[in-house]
């Protein structure tokens, strides 16, 4: 079992805030540039490949079930083992008012074994399953995958067995709100799930833009009075759904089932959780 005492989430508090405003300068700062040659092996290819799911949405096509839920406790009830991090640092180091900072990352896999009960509760199927539904609840937007930056963090040997699952707040994730400003090579490592469609009703857009300032990759944007939507920027988080006062943005998965499996593909490709 690896050794992170419990002050090391201080410490990542401390740090984290800096951490994104150094990632947000990528393309524009001395320091930035820097960061962004030491951050994107870590940051790209197998080492950082994560799907978000539509968050707290009924979507089309789905039935009564919420996707992020219908995914998540198939990949939970099937994993090796489980951790849940004690704080989100994220949120903890920028004070966030919005979301409980408990609600933080939860580890999957055989590699979860391995983290420091100081800084990661050891639970099991049903203790894993109540904290994915409290964060979804909440309105925490979620990420499964590879993500190797957490290996180095939590002092997990990197055997392929550890499966990230993080709960996302837009005010405060280094990810989302760096992401955009980051080589096209860490962008690539945000997949979206196989399928998904963002649907905007143009009989109840009322044009006020919160779709637009919500989109962390600004995939939205406002044009010849209508909102226009970049594909290829748009990562299928499902935050424009939840922003959009008028209920005018909506989402659509053509195949559920099929999305599923090929998410579960790719994950099942990249880390060996069961």
């Amino acid at each position: 079992m690896s050794r992170r005492p419990r002050v090391w989430m201080l410490i990542q508090a401390l740090f984290f805030p800096l951490i994104r405003r150094i990632l947000q300068g990528t393309r524009t700062t001395y320091a930035g540039k820097l960061a962004s040659r030491i951050s994107v092996p870590l940051l790209s290819g197998e080492n950082f490949h994560i799907t978000y799911l539509p968050v707290n949405e009924l979507v089309e096509g789905a039935g009564s079930t919420m996707v992020p839920q219908l995914v998540l406790e198939e990949i939970v009830r099937s994993s090796a083992h489980r951790v849940i991090i004690r704080r989100c640092t994220c949120r903890d180091g920028n004070q966030c008012c919005h979301h409980p900072i408990g609600l933080a990352c939860l580890l999957l896999g055989e590699g979860a074994r391995e983290v420091d009960p100081a800084v990661g509760r050891h639970v099991n199927v049903e203790e894993a399953l109540s904290h994915v539904r409290q964060s979804i609840d909440n309105g925490l937007i979620p990420f499964v995958g590879r993500f190797r930056a957490d290996n180095l963090l939590w002092g997990v040997k990197d055997r392929g067995k550890l499966l990230t699952v993080c709960f996302c707040c837009s005010c405060c994730c280094i990810i989302m709100n760096a992401i955009r400003y980051m080589p096209q090579a860490s962008q690539e490592g945000i997949v979206k799930l196989k399928g998904l469609t963002i649907i905007i009703d143009v009989a109840q857009c009322k044009m006020c833009g919160v779709c637009t300032e919500s989109c962390f990759m600004g995939a939205l944007t406002m044009s010849a009075g209508k909102i226009i939507r970049d594909n290829g920027l748009c990562k299928g988080c499902g935050l424009c759904i939840t922003a959009c006062p008028n209920k005018a943005v909506s989402a659509a998965v053509d195949d559920l089932q099929a999305a599923v499996t090929e998410l579960k593909g790719r994950i099942e490709a990249l880390i060996d959780y069961r």
